[in-house]
């Protein structure tokens, strides 16, 4: 009896922990970036429906999937004849229905099977890739399920801040690019409206046209600076990439050196005195020998569509000015706030295959490190984030502060595209 009870145990040991490998996101995975990294990044899932031939096939054959598919091209044509250039009347046109993406729901639960497309893209897309890790405890149908509905409400929200003017999580910086009171802005959207009919023409799956719409909201206000310098490892950090593979990671106390930006206020400043400084400090600290790497991160954040980019600025200062190897340096060009700064070195150190339980170190300046270590950066992570992206370590002094990357930094966030 004992022996039974001790294969049983065994059993589902093994059991528990194939179930656990296999919610894994992987570092070897590679990302499908099909036609644009901003659409990528922003709706992975609906990117994988469009670039996974069997999955495509699958959906596109599908009658009720077809249905909506149809019903919203009528609906779109509808729109045209009926809003007379009212912007919000045509927005809405645009959208995904609660009732579409519900019913949208049930089908792709219908659908699922283990063994088929759907099941595949599961096991060998979404859980590897873990840009929906937020999900991970759940079944593997419910975190497809799961995962269309974040894509979904994020084109939503795209379209509500971007073309009827909603306000942001941030206004001051990421708010639309026009005045919706604007006289001339109700035809300017009847056009969007319309381009968006014609290019969605021959559109298959039923998502298509709302994301068109999101995309085509993104590009007319110039906010896709989310795709900006990528492919990264084959571009601006080409050289630190390359160097990652030969270094000796046990020579080092730290993986890292995060210096997150500081943007300037004037317009024509194109590298703020706050971030000189912070960088200055971070190099005295990679000088020292503490760490084989420094990330600089930053996007076109401040002021408001700023053409300067905090990382790619301060990569120059740290190369040009303080002579740190430009091998030695990684680019994050794109986070909005001290969130994302966490946030998305955390996901270069996991993706670019640096040691991901080694501890790193955030170095700027005191205040901001007395809010990242000690204040409430973490609360307003979990609030906007809906995660904490890393793990605090102890304190270094004023200026530097360790911290541990969580995997959790994976998961896309649907309610900021200009940095999801």
């Amino acid at each position: 009896m004992k022996k039974i009870y001790s294969l049983v145990f065994w059993g589902l040991l093994f059991c528990s922990v194939h179930a656990l490998k296999a919610q894994n996101a992987k570092v070897n995975y590679t990302l499908i970036h099909g036609k644009s990294f901003v659409q990528s990044k922003n709706y992975y899932l609906l990117t994988l429906f469009q670039n996974l031939p069997e999955v495509k096939q699958l959906l596109s054959k599908d009658v009720t999937l077809q249905k909506i598919t149809q019903q919203k091209l009528h609906t779109l044509s509808q729109a045209s004849k009926q809003c007379q250039n009212k912007f919000l009347c045509l927005s809405e046109s645009m959208k995904l229905s609660e009732a579409d993406i519900q019913e949208v729901s049930r089908r792709l639960g219908v659908l699922y099977n283990d063994n088929n497309a759907l099941g595949k893209l599961v096991v060998n897309h979404l859980i590897p890739s873990g840009t929906y890790i937020l999900s991970q405890k759940l079944s593997a149908k419910e975190q497809l399920i799961k995962a269309w509905e974040q894509d979904a409400h994020g084109i939503n929200f795209t379209i509500g801040v971007y073309t009827e003017g909603q306000k942001p999580n941030y206004p001051a910086i990421d708010s639309i690019s026009f005045k919706v009171s604007n006289k001339n802005y109700s035809q300017l959207v009847g056009d969007f409206h319309t381009t968006v009919q014609e290019e969605s023409k021959k559109a298959t799956l039923f998502f298509e046209p709302s994301l068109t719409s999101a995309l085509l909201s993104l590009e007319i206000n110039e906010r896709e600076q989310v795709a900006d310098y990528e492919p990264m490892a084959s571009t601006v950090n080409k050289l630190a990439f390359e160097r990652i593979k030969t270094i000796n990671w046990k020579a080092y106390q730290y993986a890292l050196i995060l210096v997150p930006g500081a943007g300037p206020d004037e317009p024509k400043v194109a590298l703020s005195a706050e971030g000189m400084l912070r960088c200055r400090v971070a190099a005295l600290r990679y000088f020292e020998g503490l760490a084989p790497l420094v990330v600089v991160s930053g996007g076109n954040v401040h002021p408001y569509k700023t053409p300067y980019n905090e990382a790619i600025e301060m990569r120059k200062f740290m190369v040009e000015k303080l002579h740190v190897p430009a091998n030695a340096v990684i680019v994050e060009p794109h986070a909005r706030h001290t969130t994302t700064n966490m946030r998305n070195t955390a996901r270069l150190i996991f993706r670019y295959g640096i040691p991901f339980d080694k501890a790193c170190i955030t170095s700027t300046s005191k205040s901001q490190s007395m809010y990242i270590q000690e204040l409430n950066l973490d609360k307003r992570c979990e609030k906007e984030l809906n995660h904490v992206p890393y793990r605090k370590g102890k304190r270094l002094s004023e200026t530097e502060a360790e911290f541990y990357p969580l995997i959790e930094a994976l998961q896309i966030n649907p309610l900021e595209p200009l940095d999801p």
